[in-house]
């Protein structure tokens, strides 16, 4: 079997951006979005000061993250280790952006569609190297099979001590690096220093434009300001002054040894208010005809046909919600179906979407039966199947976002407990404005629910400003 890596030689890398240009050029990428990108780190303080430069791209892991979250098997692992993607079958959910532990991947702005480094896999297929292997002018980036003793890349690794990214994603990343620090391949080791030049746009790119924010550059001028106003200052004080003027000067040097100076884009949020309101929305859908039907079935609420029509059509209402917004938050929403049609049933986003199915009939089914006066026995058995399918609705984002291996949600182990308990609050909160038997339950009730609503946004939007590159 043939298994393709890369290893990235950080001695001999001189950071002139071949690489990156080479890629633009060969899978004509547009502005603002890159396929690899070149990051600098800077150690030391004047004089004594070095660069150190890292090439970061998509890692062709073993154990993909992006291919199993994927819904529609846009991503997928070649029989050649290659992870490649098909335009044709994404539908712009970014979840493969969430699941990427090494922010690889990027929303074309001119196609609504993923896309990443995929090892040049038509060069390959026709036994080119990739462009930027082929440009590099120091020979920093390796290509070849892994799992061929004879090939250069073998012996690249058998000679050298190597090291990966974040080794604890349990992606098994193929893209080896040959001395290089911690600061470069730790994104938490150092801060984005600014807004790099020519790289960052003022609002982002694609879809999550208008959610991209925190940018750190304004601190970064004022502390260059500073500088340049003591420099001129020291210039013109009397020498007694100097000394002073001097260790402040160092003071200020000595609390950033280690800087990021250059880096790819920020992608900003990515799941924005769509998301952390579908979170809402369908914890209301399913929490209310969940706690009812408990209560009904326990024999503490007597469900009368004004309750039965009230509950159907909130849930109903907030479930048909809940779907427009997944669907507004797609980049390519006219392709929807591709979820159910051509489904990769590994992601939750697959199974979720099964289950809100389910749902749905559940309701749909239970409306048939009060519209057409049937017997009310109906919505009891029906209420058998639609527990654990409102419950699972309710709660199936949890496991969702801990398939988003990027992000601190797939660490968060308590995360099926918050959403089961989000869910039933705002189940027991709507139960109680639409059966107001007691004033004091309903007056908490309406405070419930915007505390669910701000947990949830919470949740959804915090793990999203943490840097992954």
């Amino acid at each position: 079997m043939v298994n393709y890596g890369f290893v990235i030689d950080n001695r001999k890398c001189i950071g002139c951006h071949a690489c990156t240009v080479a890629c633009k050029s060969e899978h004509d990428v547009p502005i603002g979005v890159n396929r690899t990108h070149v990051k600098y780190i800077e150690k030391g303080t004047y004089p004594d000061v070095t660069r150190e430069f890292s090439v970061h791209r998509c890692n062709h892991c073993e154990d993909s993250p992006c291919t199993t979250i994927c819904p529609t098997t846009a991503l997928f692992t070649r029989s050649d280790g290659i992870v490649d993607f098909d335009d044709d079958r994404c539908i712009g959910c970014k979840s493969c952006m969430q699941a990427c532990p090494y922010d690889a991947l990027y929303i074309d702005p001119n196609k609504g569609t993923a896309a990443k480094c995929n090892y040049c896999a038509h060069r390959i297929e026709h036994s080119y190297e990739p462009s930027c292997v082929i440009v590099c002018p120091v020979e920093a980036i390796i290509s070849g099979d892994l799992d061929d003793p004879n090939s250069s890349i073998s012996g690249y690794l058998s000679e050298h001590e190597t090291t990966v990214r974040k080794p604890e994603s349990g992606a098994k990343p193929n893209v080896f690096y040959v001395e290089t620090s911690e600061e470069s391949l730790d994104p938490h080791s150092t801060e984005r220093s600014g807004e790099y030049l020519w790289t960052d746009q003022a609002a982002g790119v694609g879809h999550f434009a208008k959610y991209a924010e925190k940018r750190a550059g304004a601190a970064d001028t004022q502390s260059m300001i500073i500088q340049l106003a003591l420099e001129k200052k020291a210039r013109a004080a009397a020498p007694r002054d100097r000394a002073i003027i001097r260790d402040v000067m160092d003071k200020l040097d000595d609390e950033e040894n280690v800087k990021r100076s250059y880096d790819q884009p920020s992608k900003g949020v990515l799941w924005g208010w769509e998301v952390s309101a579908y979170v809402f929305t369908k914890a209301v859908a399913s929490g209310a005809y969940l706690v009812a039907m408990l209560m009904m079935l326990a024999g503490y609420l007597e469900m009368t046909d004004g309750l039965w029509w009230r509950l159907l059509i909130v849930s109903i209402s907030f479930l048909g919600i809940t779907g427009i917004l997944l669907v507004i938050d797609l980049d390519r929403p006219f392709r929807f179906l591709y979820v159910m049609l051509r489904p990769n049933w590994d992601s939750w986003l697959v199974k979720g979407a099964y289950l809100l199915g389910g749902f749905g009939g559940i309701l749909g089914c239970s409306f048939l039966v009060l519209l057409l006066d049937l017997d009310r026995m109906y919505l009891e058995y029906l209420a058998y199947a639609g527990i654990p399918l409102a419950l699972f609705t309710g709660i199936y984002t949890a496991w969702l976002l801990q398939q988003a291996k990027g992000r601190s949600w797939s660490k968060d182990r308590t995360l099926t407990v918050k959403m089961t308990v989000e869910v039933l609050v705002a189940g027991a909160a709507c139960v109680a404005l639409l059966s107001p038997t007691n004033l004091l339950l309903s007056a908490l009730a309406i405070p419930c629910l915007i505390l669910v609503a701000w947990h949830g946004h919470r949740t959804v939007i915090d793990p999203q400003l943490e840097t992954l590159h």
